[in-house]
């Protein structure tokens, strides 16, 4: 007579049911609910600098502002720098992100053109919403203790066409050396610009394959994996010196 399934059979089962749930379902519901979504990127349409509330033409504290660009303009406050990167725990896609406003930099602006400009992020003051990949970026990728800034030098001029107008979007390219984790390549990539005020805003992506600089892949055995490249981008403030 045919007694059907075993007991020990079902609770098999159901145990390894619960199983694939758990290893599923657990990781989806971490990253869709618990840890949320990934920040918008870095852009100067987006930015909540104090220049957004500052009227075309005057400063913060409502005096007019001359109409000229020309000059020294120096990194300030809200300025960001950071990383995005794809990644996949147990079978659910997620962006992981980090940031630092700890960025120091200047440019010079004479006419219409922008002569020259460097800059420098803090990589040790670096963070993201999870204290386990911060350490992973402070050490084994990024080890922050040997390598801790990153900087970027303007080699080419940037030619802007003419002085930007107040409220207006500018994209244009940009060439220069970047250097991360020990190794500087020169890099191309478009930056937009947008004057507000007494203040001129510039945000940018840079695409970044880590073998490129002898990054380690930020993929941990076992429970994440990364792809080979990532982001690095770039909200700028600047105030003229």
């Amino acid at each position: 007579m045919n007694r059907g399934v075993p007991r020990w059979a079902k609770l098999a089962i159901a145990a390894f049911i619960v199983v694939v749930v758990g290893a599923v379902g657990g990781p989806y519901v971490y990253i869709h609910f618990i840890e949320g979504k990934a920040p918008a990127p870095l852009s100067v349409n987006t930015s909540t600098s104090p220049a957004a509330a500052t009227s075309p033409g005057t400063t913060s504290s409502g005096e007019t502002s001359s109409s000229s660009v020309d000059g020294t303009w120096s990194v300030g406050s809200g300025s960001v720098v950071g990383y995005r990167v794809h990644e996949t725990l147990f079978g659910q896609s997620n962006t992981a992100t980090g940031r630092t406003s700890s960025v120091t930099g200047s440019l010079t602006v004479a006419g219409d053109t922008v002569t020259s400009g460097s800059f420098s992020a803090d990589l040790t003051s670096v963070a993201s919403d999870k204290s386990q990949r911060d350490h992973q970026f402070q050490g084994r990728i990024m080890n922050t203790a040997t390598y801790p800034t990153a900087t970027f030098k303007l080699t080419q001029p940037i030619a802007l066409g003419s002085e930007p107008a107040d409220g207006v979007t500018v994209t244009k390219q940009a060439t220069g050396d970047l250097t991360l984790h020990g190794v500087t390549k020169s890099i191309t990539f478009a930056v937009s610009v947008k004057k507000s005020g007494s203040t001129i805003a510039a945000s940018g992506s840079v695409p970044i394959v880590f073998a490129d600089y002898n990054i380690a892949n930020p993929s941990f055995a076992g429970t994440v994996t990364t792809d080979d490249h990532g982001t690095l981008e770039f909200l700028l403030n600047f105030t003229k010196a």
